[in-house]
């Protein structure tokens, strides 16, 4: 599940329509091809969790669940940042060529 936390930052960085964004930023398409598979890492990490259990197999109370989807999530942010599985790379580079 996407949350509002994670594209808050996607959001803090709207502006008003017409306002003359500038769409082929680099740096703009490179931090939004890394938020994008960083989204993609935060599932995968979810699915392989499973359902119920936590990561050491133990049953968790409402806030350890919380922490533990914290710490996906920026697990999922750091893995994107630092290479990932090269999704980032590959879509900047897709779209640069256009």
């Amino acid at each position: 599940m996407v949350s509002q936390a994670s594209l808050a930052p996607l959001l803090a960085n709207q502006a008003a329509p017409g306002a003359g964004l500038k769409t082929d930023d680099p740096a703009k398409i490179r931090d939004a091809a890394q938020q994008f598979e960083a989204l993609l890492l935060e599932q995968v990490l979810r699915s392989a969790k499973g359902d119920g259990a936590g990561w050491l197999g133990s049953d968790g109370d409402s806030a350890g669940g919380c922490a533990t989807e914290l710490g996906e999530q920026q697990l999922a942010i750091a893995m994107a940042q630092n290479g990932g599985l090269g999704l980032a790379k590959l879509i900047v580079a897709g779209l640069e060529r256009k």
